[in-house]
């Protein structure tokens, strides 16, 4: 089955790039950057979103110390096996209770039906994220780095993320952020990830 253009992944950047760099302040920001990987849907949607939560508001080394806590803890990380451990074991490994809570809101989810994981990919975006976000825990920002980074979708841009708004403010102060955002359609996911990346180099931090 194939998809929209507005949901299916880039397989490459050469088309994207080109339409960006018609703007000057994207161009310079993609010419101290450089080229940047092209991401591709997870076959684990659901494991993935699980992984998300896990490390919200955490380092890198830190969400991943967790999560692999969790993993060990459960022995096969599903729907059916979060649902039946104990809060206090998931807590045990590293988790909140307010996480607690969000991860077994998705296994809940995920085994009711009420959010069909294996078929998210053929949603458009808005369909993904009123999917989601009525599950504790999970708001907006989430559902759309989930997009991103789980679905690989090409046209998401999140004003939800702090650091996002506070670039296009510097390099816009003068020009409404949707007007900007406009020019960016349909690439406003390389767009952020150019974004986030010059933000890591001035940083010294790995680009997303």
């Amino acid at each position: 089955m194939s998809l929209p253009l507005t949901r299916a992944p880039l397989t490459h950047h050469g088309a994207a790039v080109a339409h960006l760099t018609r703007d000057p302040a994207m161009a310079a920001i993609i010419e101290r950057v450089g080229e940047l990987k092209v991401l591709t849907p997870t076959p684990d949607p659901f494991g993935t979103l699980i992984r998300n939560v896990t490390g919200q508001q955490l380092s890198v080394k830190a969400a991943q110390t967790i999560y692999d806590r969790v993993r060990q803890q459960l022995g096969e990380l599903t729907p059916g096996t979060l649902l039946a451990a104990p809060g206090g074991t998931l807590r045990a490994a590293g988790l909140s209770w307010a996480k607690v809570r969000t991860v077994q809101a998705i296994a809940q989810a995920a085994s009711s039906g009420a959010v069909d994981f294996a078929h998210l990919a053929e949603q458009d975006d808005a369909t993904v994220i009123a999917e989601l976000i009525p599950m504790p825990g999970i708001g907006r920002w989430t559902a759309e780095m989930f997009l991103i980074f789980a679905l690989a979708r090409p046209d998401v841009f999140s004003l939800g993320d702090l650091a996002l708004r506070q670039a296009l403010a510097g390099l816009y102060p003068d020009v409404p952020a949707t007007a900007v955002l406009e020019r960016w359609a349909p690439y406003r996911t390389l767009a952020a990830r150019y974004i986030w990346a010059d933000g890591a180099l001035k940083v010294g931090s790995e680009p997303m």
